[in-house]
């Protein structure tokens, strides 16, 4: 069995190597051919802006990726195949993993040509017999005595670089990484222990060291400001007397507050269900934290829906009747950018015609959906097109041909018609028409 698990690791290994020989033959094809249409939506992209938008977007889309994830196999495909040879080949004859290989991609990304070649040659044979932390640490090693820039300019071009990303985890939970210098690095994990030192010894602190740390770090980023333990308002307590280890309506200090849409059924919000609510940009959440959020933090609009048909009931404190604003609804609906595969969020997005207005679509909820930017630019300056496919769907054509549909996050019933007419939009364009 574990020679057939290497065996088949050396086929998978094989099928990496000419994946990037296909990549970047797909690479040099869309460089030689101007893939950029005649748009109204701006000026006309250059051959090669259009070009690696195309490639990068259908390569996403086919592959099921982040757009990041295709830019970074089309550069580590390009690396291989014309600036690594040998390790392109070893990767071909399954002597050394795609890990392996991306980690002399890594270290030699910014060396020159000769600088690159001297340390494929002197690590690559490593690579066969260590595992890849200890591969990295050695090519590490090498790379640093043959950088011909020192370590002052090169951290000075990463700081650059620098950037805060979040992804979803599971049971209502999501990391925050951020990417920033070591020196305040260092100084945010000092000042988080030595507050979570002072309020170690507060009377009825009963959190770890760790929670107090990962407290800190929410109330400073939130509120401005930290708060040692409180008792939780009457009837937000566990069904055990268990207390939540924090409050989400917390003392507000001097920083500004975020705003963040959740989705509540309405029995969930009167205590006669367990339904889970939906926080925008995440996803389920349990019934007590959406009651909690929806009752008392004011840094969050709160949205409610209908138990049976799921429509909008009121959006906002004082709202009960369905919500007169059309783009709050198509946000609720989206919560993301409905390109194939985006997860921009739809607050920080364009609200684009699926059908074009000058072509005879209409600013209703059936011809509107968030666009991020980037995508509204791709649609208007390539030959990706979309249409409405019904109940929010929309059904993208790619320019290779291919086919992909999007389905809206939430399915909620469209507004009333009578209330558009009564704002005019069917009968006038929108104020805001990026295109």
């Amino acid at each position: 069995m574990i020679d057939a698990v290497r065996m088949y690791e050396g086929f998978a290994r094989w099928a990496t190597a000419c994946r990037a020989e296909t990549i970047d033959q797909a690479r040099l094809w869309t460089e030689a051919r101007d893939l950029s249409v005649p748009t109204t939506g701006g000026p006309r992209w250059s051959q090669e802006v259009a070009g690696h938008r195309v490639l990068i977007t259908e390569l996403a889309s086919a592959l099921r990726i982040s757009e990041r994830a295709a830019e970074t196999l089309v550069a580590e495909s390009q690396a291989l195949v014309h600036d690594l040879p040998a390790t392109q080949d070893a990767l071909r004859r399954g002597k050394i993993g795609y890990r392996h290989a991306q980690v002399l991609i890594d270290h030699t990304a910014t060396l020159p040509p000769a600088g690159a070649a001297t340390v494929e040659e002197a690590v690559l044979p490593k690579a066969e017999q260590l595992t890849v932390p200890k591969l990295d640490r050695a090519a590490r090693e090498l790379r640093e005595r043959l950088h011909p820039e020192s370590i002052e300019e090169r951290h000075t071009k990463s700081v650059a670089d620098r950037r805060v990303e979040t992804c979803p985890a599971r049971d209502g939970m999501a990391w925050l990484n951020a990417f920033l210098p070591a020196p305040e690095v260092l100084g945010i994990e000092n000042r988080l222990r030595d507050i979570a030192e002072q309020l170690t010894g507060e009377p009825g602190e009963e959190r770890t060291r760790t929670q107090l740390i990962a407290d800190a770090f929410t109330d400073l980023l939130l509120d401005g400001t930290t708060t040692a333990a409180a008792t939780p308002p009457a009837g937000l307590a566990g069904e055990d007397g268990e207390k939540p280890s924090r409050r989400i309506d917390a003392p507000i200090g001097a920083g500004i507050r975020p705003r963040v849409l959740v989705t509540v059924p309405v029995l969930t919000l009167l205590g006669r269900s367990e339904d889970p609510g939906t926080l925008e940009g995440y996803g389920p959440i349990d019934a007590a934290t959406a009651r909690r959020i929806a009752a008392r933090a004011p840094s969050f609009t709160r949205i409610l829906t209908h138990p049976e048909t799921g429509a909008v009931l009121s959006v906002g404190r004082d709202r009960y009747a369905v919500p007169k604003d059309l783009r709050t609804w198509l946000r609720v609906r989206d919560e993301t950018c409905r390109f194939p595969g985006c997860n921009r969020n739809a607050g920080r997005a364009d609200v684009d015609h699926v059908t074009d207005w000058q072509y005879g679509g209409g600013t209703d909820y059936g011809n509107l959906v968030h666009l991020c930017r980037s995508h509204h630019r791709v649609k208007h300056h390539t030959a990706w097109s979309s249409t409405s496919a019904g109940g929010g769907r929309v059904r993208w054509l790619s320019p290779s041909g291919h086919e992909y549909e999007t389905q809206p996050a939430t399915h909620i019933r469209p507004p009333k018609r009578k209330h558009h007419q009564a704002q005019g939009i069917t009968s006038s364009p929108p104020d805001d028409r990026p295109f």
